[in-house]
């Protein structure tokens, strides 16, 4: 392993704390054309708590159901925040379930169903190939509502009682969204989380590598074209790695760039 090589990933563990080897090994090769298996990411990132894992569960059949059907399936859930002055904050996420992009979130301090309803109306466009929306029980998704999205030509499927994980995506999302993001950040009011969520759903669309995808990101850049001459484990010649700071410097979207 180049002493660069070696260097940049210390560097990217320590500028993006949450990262584990896997996702650090994503960046690598979606972003810079470098290919690193995770196992040999671990030798060089600094020791630290991986509390970042878990099994996920599912029945085989609604997952077989999903997994078909993803490209026109979204999900939507509700999240709460605490502001810096204990204020509570209600966020609702809405996802693609193929692509796994975040397609709309916005924040309120009283999530009724009506505004829950502007929302949907706010995600789904006019034409779309969308055919499921996956919602829990929450009254925010009142029978008024199940209705009017029905009209949209999206048939809500809601969750059996004490079943979060038949939403398993939009749970991850949220989950991911806690981890990476807000557990890293104390929001001061309303606008303050808008905007920091706007940049998390921009980074998270546009520039963060997803295991499932490939890896990939949901709104997929250019690809790194690989050249089998060179060797894996180098950056190619004539260029450089440029880092741009992402949430205040929480993480970091890393890119190639042709030397000066």
């Amino acid at each position: 392993m180049p002493e660069e090589l070696k260097k940049l990933i210390v560097e990217m563990a320590i500028a993006n704390v949450s990262w584990g080897e896997e996702r650090i090994a994503h960046e690598l090769l979606v972003k810079l054309g470098i290919r690193v298996s995770p196992r040999t990411v671990r030798k060089y990132i600094p020791s630290r708590d991986d509390n970042d894992r878990g099994a996920r569960h599912s029945s085989q059949g609604w997952a077989t159901f999903v997994r078909n059907h993803a490209k026109v399936i979204i999900a939507a859930d509700f999240l709460t925040v605490v502001t810096a002055r204990f204020q509570f904050l209600y966020v609702l996420v809405v996802m693609e379930v193929g692509t796994r992009r975040i397609i709309h979130v916005n924040v309120t301090t009283n999530p009724t169903a009506e505004w829950t309803l502007q929302q949907f109306r706010e995600a789904i466009p006019c034409e779309h190939d969308y055919r499921f929306v996956i919602v829990d029980r929450d009254t925010k998704f009142s029978e008024d509502l199940r209705r009017s999205v029905r009209a949209m030509g999206v048939r809500v499927l809601r969750t059996p009682p004490f079943a979060p994980q038949a939403n398993c995506y939009c749970e991850r999302l949220i989950g991911t969204t806690r981890r990476q993001c807000l557990d890293f950040l104390i929001p001061l009011s309303e606008n303050h989380l808008r905007r920091v969520l706007a940049e998390w759903r921009d980074y998270y669309n546009q520039a963060r590598p997803h295991s499932s995808l490939g890896p990939n990101v949901p709104a997929p850049a250019p690809k790194v074209l690989l050249d089998p001459a060179r060797h894996r484990h180098r950056i190619p010649g004539g260029r450089r790695v440029v880092s741009t700071s992402v949430l205040g410097g929480l993480h970091h979207d890393y890119q190639l760039a042709r030397d000066a």
